[in-house]
């Protein structure tokens, strides 16, 4: 294990945090509520939904290891508002509740006092921990060797807090015992060293070698910053942070990447497979595992591993649409020998994929993304197809815009492929619960009429 896999908890601090927030506006409803008449169930499931959209549209929980504290204050009391508007909105539909302004101020103002609290305990707690520990730290690089690149480097070691582990400079300008390598020595070094973030003076580099540079950091899932020391730099598109008072700009994440987006998709995947396996797979499975079972011998269900979210493992839950045999690595092709009758019905209708609205439950995948791949398609196509690893940035999905679009079923050339990606990653780039609904509606009508790569 590397050193750069130990301590890294990042993902796992948004999770906690909103749970935690829930837990402390749960225990208050039960106890300053208690006096009112209240359907007690169903308000905390309202006022849990609630929070977490408050939260969504005003980015709550995008608070990172430079936020200063008066953003966090500021965040705070705008959910406050939004939140309490979202309480007073539910006594008019409870006819109940009589509506106590005098609970509800006392219910508000808990809930942000133990709110304010718990944030700034975390927050604190995490920054002297990343100190005392060295925990939870990237390990950055910055190309260039300007003043401000100096300045930025500086401020990584003092702020030990921040969590930043420089590694060095890179530049083909400059050259001096300072300077770690050229351009040329930065992609091996990057991968060698398992560098997170790339700093990056647009003063140093061409245009080209910009394009090359962000194309590398999408393919292996590097973050990469660019320092302002130069006025054009203002007039891109992009979004600007402080470390203190030292601006840093980077590429705008997509949607996908914000906390609360990954919340609410995350729930919309929950109630969405919960309803599929309750109203339907609860029947009907029974019924196919009978008709596989009375053709061929062998398990109702294959289950396979499959690439998913950071191209970690998990086993992909399928209803067995062929015989058994040893070739797992090999899609289906038109008039497969391998193929059952039961397996071409339930292919044609993409019937043996409704398993994995269990794997949505599990979590390893969504009801919409990029459908998960083969491993020996990973390798023959990861280093050859433009941003290919870029659909592993998110959740695999049991169906996705390349299949409704007509780029599913077998992969006969590299074109195919470059196609499939291209919607994967446009679905990445611009998504929103439209489009998913949209891609869940289109697969319905698909399924309906047939599609002739459906075998």
């Amino acid at each position: 294990m590397t050193a750069s896999q130990i301590g890294r908890y990042s993902k796992y601090i948004r999770p906690i945090s909103v749970s935690i927030d829930l837990i402390i506006i749960s225990m208050l409803s039960l106890s300053v509520f208690k006096e009112l008449d209240l359907d007690i169930e169903y308000y905390l499931i309202y006022q849990a939904i609630g929070w977490i959209i408050a939260a969504f549209f005003i980015r709550f929980y995008d608070i990172y290891r430079f936020t200063t504290p008066i953003e966090i204050i500021s965040k705070i009391i705008k959910q406050g508002v939004l939140f309490l508007l979202i309480i007073i909105a539910f006594f008019p539909f409870s006819k109940q509740v009589v509506f106590s302004g005098e609970v509800i101020a006392m219910f508000i103002s808990s809930v942000i006092l133990l709110i304010t609290i718990s944030k700034f305990l975390l927050f604190y707690y995490l920054k002297e921990y990343r100190i005392l520990t060295g925990s939870n730290f990237r390990n950055t690089v910055i190309i260039g060797y300007t003043p401000e690149a100096i300045q930025l480097k500086d401020l990584f070691e003092t702020r030990n807090d921040y969590g930043y582990r420089f590694l060095g400079y890179f530049s083909d300008k400059k050259s001096n015992q300072n300077i770690k390598g050229k351009l040329a020595d930065l992609k091996p070094f990057v991968i060698e060293n398992c560098v997170d973030e790339i700093y990056c003076s647009l003063n140093e580099i061409s245009n080209e070698h910009l394009k090359d540079l962000i194309d590398f950091a999408d393919e292996n899932n590097k973050t990469i910053k660019f320092i302002p020391d130069t006025k054009e730099i203002f007039s891109k598109n992009l979004k600007i942070d402080y470390y203190e008072f030292f601006p840093v700009l980077s590429l705008k994440k997509t949607m996908l990447h914000e906390p609360a987006t990954k919340v609410f998709k995350r729930f919309f995947d929950i109630v969405f497979s919960l309803i599929i396996i309750v109203f339907l797979l609860s029947w009907l499975i029974p019924l196919v595992a009978i008709l596989i079972k009375l053709e061929s011998r062998g398990p109702v269900f294959f289950k396979q591993g499959r690439p998913g979210i950071d191209e970690n493992e998990f086993f992909c839950y399928k209803l067995r649409s062929m015989k058994i045999n040893k070739i797992t690595e090999t899609e289906a092709s038109k008039n497969d020998p391998r193929v059952t009758r039961i397996g071409k019905f339930m292919r044609k209708t993409s019937m043996d994929e409704m398993p994995q609205f269990l794997n949505v439950l599990l979590g390893d995948m969504s009801v919409v993304g990029p459908r998960p791949h083969l491993w020996a398609q990973n390798k023959v196509y990861g280093n050859t197809v433009k941003k290919y690893m870029v659909r592993h940035y998110v959740k695999p999905g049991i169906t996705g815009l390349a299949q409704v679009k007509g780029f599913r079923g077998e992969i006969e050339t590299e074109g195919d492929m470059i196609n499939r990606i291209k919607f994967d990653v446009f679905y990445i780039e611009n998504w929103s619960l439209i489009l998913d609904l949209k891609i869940i509606f289109q697969t319905v009508v698909n399924i309906l009429k047939g599609e002739e790569k459906a075998y």
